[in-house]
């Protein structure tokens, strides 16, 4: 995964898997840096019941002082779910999957979700209640 100008890769990263009848059902990635918590990736095999918002809290409930996260102009639905959970846009870094995609991983899509092209990265960070 590229964000940022780096690349990781999530099943070298710390996480939390989410089960559902012994099988799993999410799968949540996170680096740690100093008291900074990005999370990498969050993936549920089931929407709407509730898988995505319980690795959320789990990596929230780590305690660092910021949990944060980058993802791409296109994913609309994510970015809502992270602002009902507390997160607000911080910054959108225009070009910077343009960048990505000539610098670091060029099998970046050039389209994304509904056909909605793939230019910038939203950073998202959790705002204290």
């Amino acid at each position: 995964m590229a964000v940022h100008g780096v690349l990781y890769r999530p099943a070298e990263l710390e996480g939390f898997v989410a089960e559902e009848d012994g099988e799993p059902s999410g799968l949540i990635t996170y680096h740690v840096d100093g008291g900074a918590c990005e999370i990498v990736t969050l993936d549920s095999l089931f929407e709407r019941r509730g898988i995505g918002s319980a690795l959320l809290d789990a990596v929230v409930a780590l305690g660092h002082a910021r949990v944060w996260l980058t993802t791409t102009n296109d994913n609309t639905a994510a970015i809502g779910f992270y602002e009902r959970h507390g997160f607000r846009v911080v910054a959108v870094h225009e070009g910077a999957v343009d960048r990505a995609r000539a610098n670091l991983k060029p099998e970046i899509p050039l389209e994304g979700r509904d056909g909605v092209e793939i230019h910038d990265e939203v950073e998202l960070e959790l705002q204290p209640a």
